[in-house]
């Protein structure tokens, strides 16, 4: 199992809104959308759209990773990850793996003061501690990359997709083969833009939410 770059982004958003804003978590289509194009604590930046962020749960949800559920009252549907419960991460090792996701590469000092919101590093060691622990699985989640030229530690890089084996999840979670990966849209050139074949995005669009409804037993 592998996870795209999309993926990647839509899952990382989950976690980190499910520990630095839990009072608005689960997230709406809507919100996890704006929360994987944050300008802040991105890298890289991305734009993605609600098509995209709605395939990538999709493929989520197969890997075990996320859920969509009801929202209580509502005809509205949220999104939540389930990545602590299928990796078994604890609090530390969540915090460490999200931020790398969002933003690459990082250092045990980084991640200490960038985890600040999701739990409390008493130091740096306690921070490398969760590293550790995340690299030295029978199938790691990071891995020590060396330093940055200027640097004084060692930086540590997700394994979770993106060209590298993602971890199983536990074994009562569904394992199956996820959708053909998705690439980031790239914005063409002023004045060449192709025409947008809206019929067909409205029809991709209702694909997904038909499948939606069928996953959660409910009638259109």
């Amino acid at each position: 199992m592998e996870l795209t770059a999309v993926e990647i982004r839509v899952l990382g958003a989950l976690m980190e809104k499910d520990r630095t804003t839990p009072d608005s978590y689960p997230l709406t289509t809507n919100a996890l959308v704006s929360a994987c194009n944050q300008k802040s604590s991105r890298e890289p930046v991305m734009a993605l759209t609600a098509t995209e962020v709605d395939a990538a749960m999709l493929s989520l949800r197969e890997h075990g990773l996320a859920r969509t559920v009801r929202g209580d009252g509502h005809r509205s549907f949220k999104h939540r990850h389930v990545a602590d419960e299928a990796w078994r991460l604890d609090d530390g090792e969540l915090a460490c793996l999200a931020v790398i996701m969002l933003r690459g590469p990082q250092s045990p000092g980084e991640l200490r003061t960038r985890t600040e919101r999701y739990v409390s590093f008493g130091d740096n060691e306690m921070a490398e501690a969760a590293l550790r622990r995340l690299a030295d699985r029978p199938e790691p989640l990071v891995r020590n990359v060396g330093r940055a030229p200027g640097q004084s530690q060692d930086r540590w890089m997700h394994l979770v997709g993106d060209g590298a084996p993602v971890a199983k999840v536990a074994p009562s979670a569904p394992a199956s083969t996820p959708p053909a990966a998705e690439s980031v849209p790239v914005a063409p050139d002023a004045g060449h833009a192709p025409p947008v074949d809206l019929a067909a995005e409205v029809a991709e669009l209702r694909t997904l939410v038909e499948r939606l409804y069928a996953e959660l037993g409910i009638d259109l």
